[in-house]
């Protein structure tokens, strides 16, 4: 057994959180089932977090994985020109969110770049902006607003998966990832672990961890699947949970993974959305987010005392869009923005807030899949 999985083991077992995973110094105030509710759900994403082959551009240093307060700071128009610098480590945070239906566990992961370069450091970035400008100008010939998301380059970048895990029972080594679904330039990619339907595709797994590839320059995430569009010509980090935030410039590159694999990964720790993330979306004066949405109310099924009870749970006006200066204005959003351009007429924010339904949806699955939450979401508490 790998070491990563023995660590993840450990943690569930003994209900056991290490530091690294932040629970112990930013659990939320409450009482103590509370407490133990985040520790437990700390313990799922450990349990379960994928692998990410992050291949690299021209500016590896662009593509490494780490928290968005790298630069000691939680502003969002700083840290293209931070990440340059190399006084600011970055450390391998990645982040996650833990709700769980009758029937399966729903688990969000977050990946953070300061930077997407899509079109290089310089070029990208200026390229970005004469389109942001052009198409400010000329909206009248963009009714659809899609030109505001082909911009090349902008400052910070956030994209991400969905891991769904089936319960088999009361030991929690016995579960299993069934579903995945990924996010790459506003389109999500939905994949079966083991054997899919026609029309469907699949994802390897590790000891029950999804493996995933990470694209250089704008980091959409898909399955990896190790062709030669993924690996041909790149070099490679593997990024993997140990509970300790790795520093990339310290660990070695994969290089040719068709013919060197990579025997030693760039270590990741887990950080709660709810603290972070979530935590300044509803901040004010806020330096991290430049836009808010109106979610309004969100319905969701939820199981009270052993019966079922639909609930209108508000989360009204939050940050979902971060602050970025360069390149395209804004671009980057956490997970409750994320949304598929592709399929506008489903409501902004509800592959974060329902994932059940919008699992079951997407799977086209029968009613032995349930929508019903075994408690409110840590966004409604």
């Amino acid at each position: 057994m790998s070491v990563p999985r023995l660590i993840a083991l450990l943690v569930v077992l003994f209900a056991f959180v290490p530091p690294e995973i932040g629970v112990s110094a930013a659990a939320p105030a409450g009482p103590q089932v509370a407490q133990s509710e985040f520790a437990r759900e700390a313990q799922i994403a450990a349990h379960f977090a994928p692998v990410f082959y992050q291949a690299l551009g021209e500016n590896p240093r662009s593509d490494y994985i780490t928290n968005f307060n790298f630069d000691g700071d939680w502003r969002g128009d700083n840290n293209w020109v931070h990440a340059e610098d190399k006084n600011w480590p970055l450390k391998a945070f990645i982040y996650y969110s833990v709700v769980e239906s009758v029937t399966h566990y729903f688990i969000h992961y977050a990946v953070f770049h300061p930077r997407d370069y899509k079109g290089g450091e310089r070029k990208g970035a200026l390229l970005s902006e004469l389109i942001r400008q052009g198409a400010k100008r000329g909206s009248k010939f963009d009714p659809t607003g899609l030109a505001e998301e082909a911009v090349l380059a902008h400052e910070n970048d956030m994209e991400g998966c969905l891991v769904v895990v089936k319960k088999m029972g009361a030991n929690p080594t016995e579960e299993r990832v069934v579903f995945v679904e990924t996010l790459h330039h506003n389109n999500f990619s939905r994949y079966y672990a083991g054997e899919a339907p026609q029309g469907y595709e699949t994802v390897k797994l590790e000891d029950q961890r999804p493996v995933l590839y990470i694209e250089p320059k704008g980091h959409g995430i898909e399955a990896f699947v190790g062709d030669a569009k993924q690996t041909g010509k790149k070099d490679f980090l593997r990024y993997s949970f140990t509970g300790t935030a790795d520093d990339a410039n310290n660990r070695p590159v994969c290089c040719d993974l068709d013919t060197t694999p990579c025997r030693e990964s760039v270590g990741y720790s887990l950080m709660p959305m709810s603290t972070t993330l979530w935590a300044k979306a509803k901040a004010a004066p806020n330096t991290t987010y430049a836009e808010t949405c109106d979610y309004s109310q969100v319905a969701l099924s939820v199981l009270i005392s052993k019966h079922r009870s639909d609930k209108k749970l508000r989360v009204g006006k939050v940050g979902c869009a971060f602050v970025g200066k360069v390149g395209g204005l804004n671009m980057a959003r956490p997970p409750w923005g994320w949304f598929d351009k592709d399929e506008r007429s489903r409501p902004l924010g509800r592959w974060f807030f329902d994932p059940a339904t919008t699992v079951k949806e997407d799977f086209g699955l029968d009613e032995s899949f349930s929508t019903t939450y075994l408690r409110v979401p840590f966004w409604a508490r």
